[in-house]
């Protein structure tokens, strides 16, 4: 049964949470504030998934996040953002979250969301065996999920690691926002578009000498991008 934490200080919609995730086959860790989630983090290291309210006193869900993949660990994360907040999704995405969803939100909403995540992080049959893809200075290796440039390993997120993988493996090709959305977060991913462009932005800092000014991951005006190595 996989382990989903749960950092949501309003106790009504905590259990609701609770409740629907053990509905749905998963094995939900509750932490009303971030301190108890960082520690619930430090008990439970075989959490796959995390689910972070973004207003909480203390040490808010943007904080963790950034502590989670400071740590260095790719579990997914889905932000809890207010309707009225719209840059608590994109600051939530580059902090490292892999996804938000906006309260109030359905079971069905949350559920969906959540399976599409795990799905995501699970390693394909096809992938299992090492493959290496090499693109100019970067090696991607399939099955242990990593990129190297120039020989130094990168830090990627799940998300970014998928995005990654899709560029590469089309070389030269120019891709849509709505082709990206739909390879990477998957057909019933109900998120915006700009999801696509706020990921791209994160992934550009960690593989580009010049972020502002791209060498690999290039933007096809009007359109989405390309990889041009």
């Amino acid at each position: 049964m996989k382990k989903i934490l749960v950092l949501e200080d309003e106790s009504n919609i905590r259990s609701f949470i609770v409740i629907n995730l053990r509905r749905n086959g998963y094995e939900p860790i509750e932490a009303e504030t971030g301190e108890q989630a960082l520690e619930q983090l430090k008990v439970n290291p075989d959490i796959c998934l995390g689910l972070l309210d973004v207003m909480l006193p203390g040490i808010d869900g943007f904080e963790v996040c950034r502590r989670i993949r400071a740590s260095g660990s790719k579990m997914g994360i889905i932000m809890l953002t207010a309707k009225s907040q719209e840059i608590d999704k994109v600051t939530g995405l580059m902090t490292g979250a892999d996804d938000y969803v906006t309260k109030p939100f359905s079971p069905a909403e949350l559920t969906a969301r959540v399976d599409a995540l795990v799905r995501r992080l699970g390693v394909d049959e096809d992938e299992k065996a090492r493959v290496e893809i090499v693109r100019g200075p970067f090696v991607l290796n399939t099955r242990n999920r990593t990129l190297e440039k120039n020989g130094q390993r990168l830090k990627l997120t799940q998300i970014e690691y998928l995005l990654v993988k899709l560029f590469m493996e089309n070389p030269g090709k120019a891709m849509s926002r709505e082709d990206i959305l739909s390879a990477v977060w998957g057909d019933s991913f109900s998120g915006e578009l700009k999801t696509v462009d706020v990921n791209i932005r994160r992934l550009r800092i960690k593989i580009e000498a010049d972020p502002t000014e791209p060498e690999y991951l290039t933007t096809v005006w009007g359109y989405g991008y390309k990889w041009g190595y």
